[in-house]
């Protein structure tokens, strides 16, 4: 089967065990405003993409402003759990629309969004793929994070189809398509 991959290769778990853990106080807020248990994001924010991680109880979540432009609004990662997020980047929301890359590609039966970012020597790349011309058609959407000084990579599947919602990227963040 041939899967279209940003250029990433697969490894071993030994990479998860590097991600880093931020106690930011933000959790124990998040669990009384969360939407719902499929994702971190607050109720006053979007969803831009939130799925439970599958073999885990884990949420990943890229949530945004209510209103986000090119010159306003904030997007913000989070990874955890409702009440204990382990990472939630950047710490610091103004300025975050520079912080992150985001990829599309799209054309009948095709339809490829990639968004990442950069912290502490890994690139966790938030990545949603669908390809009709495949016989049978394929689907995934993922959590990707890399060891940019090794390659190696680990990739966490969602567990069922995410909550998605790409439509305000377009107009705030530079599609780097090649």
């Amino acid at each position: 089967m041939k899967r279209w991959r940003f250029g990433l290769l697969v490894v071993s778990l030994a990479v998860a065990t590097a991600v880093v853990s931020i106690d930011s106080g933000f959790g124990s807020r998040l669990q009384a405003t969360s939407r719902t248990s499929n994702s971190l994001c607050a109720r006053s924010e979007k969803v831009v993409f939130s799925c439970p991680v599958k073999r885990s109880n884990k949420i990943v979540s890229l949530c945004s402003s209510a209103k986000l432009a090119k010159t306003s609004g904030y997007l913000q990662y989070r990874f955890g759990l409702p009440g204990k997020v382990e990472l939630e980047f950047p710490k610091d929301r103004s300025g975050s629309l520079k912080l992150f890359k985001y990829s599309h590609y799209f054309r009948a039966l095709v339809d490829y969004t990639d968004i990442s970012f950069s912290l502490d020597g890994y690139t966790y790349n938030i990545s949603s793929q669908y390809n009709g011309e495949e016989k049978p058609a394929f689907s995934e959407d993922s959590l990707i994070v890399t060891n940019d000084s090794t390659n190696k990579e680990v990739k966490y599947l969602c567990r069922g189809k995410p909550e998605a919602n790409f439509g305000d990227l377009p107009d705030v963040l530079e599609n780097s398509w090649p």
